[in-house]
């Protein structure tokens, strides 16, 4: 029994011995974790500070861009609301039917069925120039109407004032604007789009609704990465979320 009781003590202060290199072990694995704390804190704060200096050059960038290059804005036209202009001509007119005449001034026939549009008929948002708009509701059905009227109509084409050009120059200016927002903001998009889609060739009804469907995805999801507020985006109108998206409002912009 006293041998065994010396072999249990000798043992026991191997495991002493070897609970204090433990101990220091632990110790200098806890100062090591202490300096790679204050280290990766440090490094956190400076990569924010990156990111920051990051958004501000992009914003000043994407500024810059929609100011010289592709201005947006918005366009008031100068039609009058019907219901005054028959209130007018008809003094006898109740207010049941002008508010009527107003109620019908908002909503639109958009895809076969009718849609309210709060700003129909006021405003349309213009890029690069006053001259380049789209309709403000999203209804460009000139655009593939044009072109089945031409299909079936031989001669010349002397329309050059015609709207669907028009339709056609903002949407190819857009897409331009949208891939390279995309490059700036290093967000990729999730629908692919070139600039050349909606110039050249005459795109039938499907293929003009299908690549229009493209690039208004590719505006949300850029409007989403950069928070804008979602009460003011609407999925039909291309320009108007746009605008929103570089406004200098934007407090994300950049990000």
């Amino acid at each position: 029994d006293a041998e065994g009781l010396l072999r249990i003590k000798e043992e026991n202060q191997k495991h002493y011995r070897r609970a204090q290199r433990h101990q220091e072990k632990k110790e200098k694995i806890q100062r090591h974790n202490r300096k790679l704390g204050d280290l990766v804190e440090k490094k956190t704060y400076d990569l924010k500070t990156q990111y920051e200096h990051l958004a501000n050059l992009r914003r000043t960038h994407i500024l810059e861009l929609t100011t010289v290059i592709f201005p947006i804005e918005e366009v008031k036209t100068s039609m009058r609301d019907p219901a005054d202009v028959s209130s007018e001509s008809d003094n006898a007119m109740t207010s049941s039917t002008v508010s009527k005449l107003a109620e019908a001034r908002r909503t639109t026939y958009l895809s076969g069925r009718w849609v309210c549009d709060d700003h129909n008929g006021d405003t349309s948002i213009s890029i690069t120039g006053p001259w380049i708009t789209l309709p403000n509701n999203g209804d460009y059905s000139a655009y593939y109407n044009w072109v089945e009227e031409k299909k079936t109509t031989q001669g010349p084409d002397t329309e050059h004032n015609n709207p669907a050009y028009t339709i056609s120059a903002a949407l190819c200016y857009a897409t331009q604007l949208v891939n390279t927002l995309s490059l700036i903001l290093d967000v990729n998009l999730p629908k692919k789009l070139c600039n050349r889609q909606f110039c050249g060739e005459n795109l039938s009804r499907h293929r003009f609704t299908r690549a229009v469907k493209k690039l208004n995805a590719n505006i949300l999801h850029l409007c989403f990465s950069q928070h804008v507020n979602l009460d003011l985006l609407h999925p039909l109108h291309t320009l108007r979320n746009l605008m929103y998206l570089v406004s200098p409002d934007t407090e994300n912009l950049g990000r």
